[in-house]
């Protein structure tokens, strides 16, 4: 099967989307199956090369929705030389700009919305989705409607995608996500992150991977540690991630002012054997999000037997507090307290049995290679229906 995935960047900093691209992109290849991309960044992008697929730059985008008038002809030019088309991420150019070019036939699509239509958006910022819902009806009720499925990584993404718009109307499916873990040396990968970070060797530390973005929780994150943690001297807590709203010097000040500045480190975005690193030197990751559509930081740290401290909007959390994979809580203070003081008061071996089924955990439930199945055999099936029609 010959695939082209649309998304509006493949800069690595976007996070789940990209992540979730490269895992299947790299996995469906190793099947045989040919995995392109197509997105609105600039041709002479840097971080272009790090990609092992090919990336069709079409762009740039305007601003921050990414308009760009060559995206349709190029679409339409090349799709017939494709099986399928997947679009990752809804509410930009990228995914309008499909619906357009394929609307009136040829090559399938399907869209993964990536939790963006989480009613958490609604509520949090009213005034965007306000513009959202003049948006919708022409936009993005159309790409929905008119994909041939709209692809949710769990059943709690799907129920929660139905109640940010009155009009809504798609073919939904369930199919799995995950990704494959690191494949690398587990001491190799500790030293690399000790490397950069020599002060936290032999520390206890206290892992949050992922964009500083204030639906993550990480002013609550903080928070806990200078309550729950900092009384003990061999804690620390590692932030670690892009800083893209420019919300780090708040949350720096915020540890000076909680007297916890000097036991928090700030690693910026982390990649590679050093970010692999820090999930094994961890004995715990904590993401307290108020939105997160799956969580491939989750996912990553059960894959190096790091029990995942998260919050009940998390979206995967119930695959993770059935499998005993880690804790589960509000996504408020108290609950963010309540994850750490549980940790704290876990026996020793409570805690090896909880980094065991962590793994375990991965394995079952999140492991790319069962994702990637799951995906070609929904697509299969789609292509396939396509062609009997056609046919008949």
């Amino acid at each position: 099967m010959k695939i082209l995935h649309v998304i509006r960047s493949v800069h690595p900093a976007g996070g789940g989307p990209i992540e979730g691209v490269r895992q299947l992109a790299a996995t469906n290849t190793s099947l045989g199956h040919t995995v392109e991309v197509a997105s609105l960044d600039a041709p002479d992008a840097p971080y272009l090369r790090e990609h092992a697929f090919r990336v069709h730059a079409v762009g740039p985008g305007l601003a921050k929705y990414g308009y760009c008038n060559r995206l349709v002809p190029w679409l339409k030019e090349h799709t017939p030389n494709y099986d399928i088309v997947i679009v990752n991420g809804i509410w930009q150019y990228h995914s309008f700009a499909v619906w357009r070019a394929l609307c009136s036939g040829g090559t399938p699509y399907v869209v993964y919305t990536h939790g963006m239509l989480d009613p958490w958006f609604k509520e949090k910022y009213p005034l965007k989705h306000a513009k959202k819902l003049a948006y919708w009806p022409w936009g993005e009720y159309r790409v929905l409607r008119d994909a041939s499925a709209v692809l949710f990584t769990c059943e709690e993404e799907r129920q929660l995608a139905r109640r940010s718009f009155r009009r809504y109307r798609c073919n939904e499916v369930v199919v799995k996500y995950g990704t494959a873990g690191s494949m690398g040396d587990p001491e190799a990968e500790r030293e690399a992150f000790y490397a950069r970070h020599p002060e936290l060797r032999g520390k206890r530390l206290a892992l949050f991977l992922g964009r500083l973005h204030e639906k993550k929780g990480c002013e609550l994150l903080i928070k806990a540690f200078a309550e729950v943690l900092a009384s003990e001297a061999d804690w620390r807590l590692v932030m670690c991630g892009p800083d893209q709203t420019g919300w780090r010097a708040e949350l720096q000040a915020l540890a000076e002012r909680l007297g916890v500045g000097q036991r928090v480190s700030w690693c910026g975005m982390v990649s590679g054997d050093t970010k692999w690193g820090a999930l094994r030197a961890a004995e715990i990751f904590v993401l307290p999000s108020h939105q997160e559509n799956f969580g491939i930081a989750v996912a990553e740290a059960l894959s190096c037997g790091t029990p995942a401290l998260i919050s009940d909007k998390v979206n995967i959390w119930r695959e993770v507090q059935s499998g005993g994979a880690g804790i589960v809580a509000a996504d408020d203070l108290e609950g963010t307290r309540a994850l750490l003081r549980s940790w704290k008061e876990l026996s020793g071996e409570q805690k090896e049995q909880m980094r065991a089924r962590a793994r375990e955990c991965f394995l079952r439930e999140f492991e790319v290679t069962n994702a990637a199945q799951t995906l070609i055999g929904t697509l299969t099936g789609i292509v396939e229906g396509r062609e009997a029609h056609a046919s008949n």
